[in-house]
C-alpha cells in the first residue's frame, strides 16, 4: 500500500465497515484532538472504546476507559492510534496478539511508522497513516 497516496474512497470504505473503535491515546482534556475527535466518533454512531493507561477504569464521554488493548472485552474493528510513531512498534505488536484481529490500524496526522504498518498489512490488517477519520468523515 502506498501511504502517501490512497486511491480514492479507500478511507471512506473503511469507515463504512467498521463499528467498534478502540481510541489509544484518549484524553479528558476537551481541548486535546482526541477528545474531540472520540466526540465526533461517538455523534457518528460508532462504538469507541477509550484507551489510556492513566484513565483506566474511569468514564469518558460516557465510555469505560481501558488501559490497553487486552483489556476490551469486545472485539475491536479499528484502532484509532493518537500516539507518537515511536509507540506504534509496541501498539502492532498488542494489536496482533488480539483474537480476532482487528480489521484496521489507523495512525492519526503526523503518525507515521512504515515498518510497523507493514508488519500489521502483513498480517491482514489495512493500515491508515497520517490521517484524521474525523477529516475523512466530513464534507469536504
Amino acid at each position: 500500500m502506498d501511504h502517501d497516496h490512497y486511491p480514492q474512497n479507500y478511507t471512506t470504505e473503511i469507515l463504512a465497515k467498521v463499528k467498534v473503535i478502540a481510541l489509544v491515546g484518549a484524553s479528558a482534556n476537551a481541548a486535546r484532538p482526541s477528545y474531540g475527535v472520540m466526540k465526533f466518533l461517538l455523534a457518528r454512531g460508532y462504538d469507541v472504546i477509550p484507551v489510556n493507561p492513566g484513565l483506566a477504569g474511569q468514564d469518558l464521554l460516557g465510555q469505560q476507559v481501558y488501559a490497553n488493548l487486552a483489556a476490551i472485552p469486545v472485539p475491536i474493528d479499528m484502532i484509532d492510534v493518537f500516539r507518537n510513531s515511536d509507540a506504534i512498534d509496541a501498539l502492532v505488536d498488542e494489536a496482533l496478539e488480539l483474537s480476532p484481529l482487528p480489521k484496521v490500524i489507523w495512525m492519526q496526522l503526523g503518525v507515521r511508522n512504515d515498518a510497523a504498518a507493514l508488519r500489521a498489512e502483513f498480517a491482514g490488517i489495512e493500515v491508515v497513516m497520517n490521517r484524521c477519520p474525523a477529516i475523512e468523515l466530513s464534507p469536504h
